[in-house]
């Protein structure tokens, strides 16, 4: 299948919530289409109808939205294509590509368990398949039968993989596959060649797992007078213990993460490093990364999820954004705090607490955690710090401290100047002062630079926790 522009697709399956490894697989060919200004194609691939949910459909679109990775075309759904998949199944009818087959389940299962025993590959035997001269067995009454596909019994079929390389398999190893059930239902590997030939997709970017799907789905295409697109199947995702990533494994919904506060461009660098490489760089932008995709650079061996690495991927983005752009991200994750939307509007305070605390945290909600304290009444505070520095020495210091501020003209560099003057007058040094008084306005005993932190708390917010304890 060729055209002059690119057309991807990403056509999951709506059975499971969609994970990391799932979406990587719709990354990919969005890249591929936006680095070659081609198009993005959604298909949901729902004929499973017993596991198939419109859950698991609305977990993909926020997920995909989430992430940014839009669609030129979509969502197509196969359930809404049965008219389009039974017409072009007459096609191959008339075509003589396709054959009714009358054997039956408990037939076919026989017939596996002989080959089993006498050690060969349990396979279809050809029972039903019209060859001329052959004389098939009398139609059963009754019985509705499925349709199968004439595979070619002799010579082979292969692909140029743009991930694996040249992949080859013997017609002879392909049994004559079922692409219609006996309700007329039509079959995952057909409607896959239909929909594609339909979209005009012109390359196939997917995981491995469907490897050996390829050489049956290239005869369809052949059969439908078409050439096949181009291939590339991508190694698969680990997860952390080394195992294929899956739901059932304990891999989190793509939108967890998005709750849990990471950011939709750290995801997408990290997500595409897991399988494509752009020399030793760790770190880059979206535009950076579709500036750079190309299908050459896939990498051949699986790709292992490290939340450790993700966090830190997140952590280095966090600190690159502008503090105004992370304070809008921000907005949403604190107010989940319970801070009301008001109160962040009041002043323009958290841009700056952005900037001061950005370099402390890997997450949106890390960050939340800090902000928050600054608009709160009341905080807890670390049991084990406020042990070690709220002392009976340290009662005289604050004591002193809050005199000072309470007075001061309000800048960081007033705040600074009174701490320094209640060391001089204590007979202290700055540890004994600032580490209690970050215990009580803060409720933990280390934060950036204490003269900051106390100009972003507030007069008002520093006499009230000083003076509560």
């Amino acid at each position: 299948m060729t055209d002059n522009k690119v057309r991807t697709r990403f056509a999951p399956s709506p059975t499971g919530f969609i994970h990391l490894g799932n979406i990587r697989s719709a990354l990919y060919p969005w890249a591929f289409a936006r680095a070659t200004g081609g198009d993005f194609i959604l298909r949901i691939e729902d004929t499973d109808l017993e596991r198939s949910t419109q859950e698991a459909v609305d977990v993909i679109l926020e997920g995909m939205q989430w992430l940014e990775l839009d669609i030129d075309e979509g969502p197509y759904y196969q359930m809404q294509r049965m008219d389009r998949y039974r017409a072009v199944l007459e096609q191959l009818k008339a075509s003589g590509h396709v054959y009714p087959c009358y054997m039956s389940q408990q037939e076919l299962d026989a017939l596996r368990e002989r080959q089993t025993a006498a050690k060969e590959k349990p396979r279809y035997d050809g029972t039903w398949r019209p060859e001329p001269g052959k004389v098939l067995p009398p139609i059963p009454a009754g019985v509705q039968p499925v349709l199968r596909f004439k595979t070619p019994q002799t010579g082979s079929v292969g692909w140029d993989d743009k991930c694996k390389g040249h992949i080859e398999f013997q017609n002879s190893e392909l049994d004559d596959l079922v692409i219609a059930r006996p309700d007329g239902t039509p079959t995952y590997n057909f409607c896959v060649c239909v929909d594609d030939m339909d979209m005009r997709i012109t390359h196939v970017i997917r995981g491995d797992d469907h490897v050996n799907n390829t050489p049956r789905q290239i005869h369809i295409y052949e059969a439908l007078g078409v050439a096949p697109p181009v291939f590339a199947h991508l190694p698969t995702v680990l997860n952390e213990d080394g195992e294929k990533m899956s739901k059932r494994r304990g891999a989190k919904p793509v939108t967890w993460y998005r709750d849990a506060g990471f950011l939709p461009d750290a995801m997408v660098n990290y997500l595409a490093r897991l399988g494509w490489s752009h020399g030793d760089d760790e770190i880059f932008s979206r535009a950076q990364f579709l500036q750079w995709f190309n299908l050459d650079h896939l990498g051949k061996s699986a790709g292992q999820f490290d939340e450790t690495k993700l966090r830190w991927v997140n952590a280095q983005h966090l600190k690159a954004l502008a503090d105004e752009e992370l304070a809008q991200q921000l907005r949403p994750f604190i107010v989940q705090t319970g801070v009301a939307a008001a109160a962040l509007d009041a002043d323009d305070r958290l841009p700056r607490i952005c900037g001061l605390f950005k370099d402390r945290c890997d997450t949106l909600v890390d960050l939340a955690h800090w902000a928050r304290l600054f608009y709160v009444e009341t905080i807890e505070r670390n049991a084990d710090d406020a042990a070690q520095h709220l002392t009976e020495a340290a009662q005289a210091p604050l004591a002193a401290f809050a005199q000072a501020v309470a007075k001061v003209e309000w800048t960081r560099e007033a705040i600074n100047a009174a701490l320094k003057a209640v060391l001089k007058e204590q007979g202290i040094k700055m540890p004994q002062l600032a580490m209690p008084v970050r215990v009580l306005t803060m409720g933990v005993a280390h934060t950036p630079s204490v003269d900051a932190v106390l100009e972003l708390l507030g007069r008002e917010k520093i006499l009230a926790r000083l003076l509560r304890h």
